[in-house]
């Protein structure tokens, strides 16, 4: 019996399917269910919400949020092999589990949760987490269908999430993203002694909230200046905005009320905002 519930250990449960984690996939199992119940506390009262966990595994983080009062769980595991497993959860926790064998990169979960809220709260698999992470950021309409992200990543991959101008080695796209539309913080560190297998980097859980009225901004217009301006971070902004500004990188700083000379680690996610609008406002002149 585990800490948690009445289920077998996850090491039995592991071993008992054949669940050795693929590197294909990202997978490296928590075994520690003391740890997934962190998490799952990290995301806050869990009492009456409906959550979506991406690459549950064998359930440990499922198991974690179930014992922790989820109204309901919308897991969603590419893994076939994995599907046995989570069955036995699902039959120790009658009608609050919800198991779906597909891509999360594909897949739209709100057509598959019940009504009320939902919070997205998942150890990531590694190969997809940035991108999973970029989809929920830029969802239409805004605010989002969620209320709140609590995910694992990979440590350097959380600085740059909660990066801003003030950390300017983490400091690019993602962080002006994630600026933009929502608060994120790293809320834990969690070592590589944990996972199976032990990954050769620190993980860490970071938590977002969405912004309810984030400043204006089109999305296409913020994109092309974050990426040339990151794209030749090094160079002054009158230089590495040349390609998007039909020659004028100048007037178009200027519009924004920024130094012309300054880089791009130096912009806040601000900064960014309003060179996005003085770019829309000069390509419609």
């Amino acid at each position: 019996m585990s800490a948690i519930d009445d289920l077998p250990p996850l090491r039995e449960v592991v071993q008992r399917h054949g669940l050795m984690p693929k590197k294909s996939l990202g997978q490296n199992f928590l075994f520690d269910l003391n740890l997934t119940m962190r998490i799952a506390r990290a995301s806050g009262p869990l009492d009456g919400v409906n959550v979506v966990e991406v690459g549950p595994g064998p359930g440990g983080l499922t198991r974690a949020l179930l014992a922790g009062g989820a109204r309901h769980v919308l897991a969603i595991e590419r893994d076939e092999r994995c599907l046995p497993a989570l069955a036995e959860i699902a039959e120790r926790y009658p009608g609050r589990l919800t198991v779906i064998n597909a891509d999360a990169l594909e897949l739209d979960p709100t057509a598959h949760l019940p009504p009320g809220p939902a919070r997205i709260v998942a150890n990531l698999p590694y190969n997809v987490g940035t991108a999973l992470l970029i989809g929920w950021l830029t969802a239409e309409p805004w605010p989002p269908w969620w209320e709140s992200l609590t995910l694992m990543f990979q440590r350097e991959v959380a600085e740059r999430i909660v990066a801003d101008e003030r950390h300017p080695k983490d400091y690019g796209r993602l962080g002006v993203l994630t600026g933009w539309r929502a608060q994120a913080s790293i809320a834990f560190d969690v070592s590589p002694s944990a996972f199976v297998p032990p990954p050769k980097v620190v993980s860490s859980v970071v938590r977002i909230l969405p912004r309810a009225v984030p400043d204006p901004c089109r999305l296409g217009a913020l994109e092309a200046v974050s990426q040339a301006a990151f794209g030749q971070r090094r160079k002054m902004l009158r230089q590495s905005l040349k390609g998007i500004a039909g020659g004028d990188a100048t007037r178009l700083i200027e519009a924004a009320g920024l130094a012309p000379t300054a880089r791009a680690e130096e912009i806040p996610v601000a900064g960014y905002l309003a060179l996005a609008r003085a770019l829309d406002r000069q390509l419609h002149l």
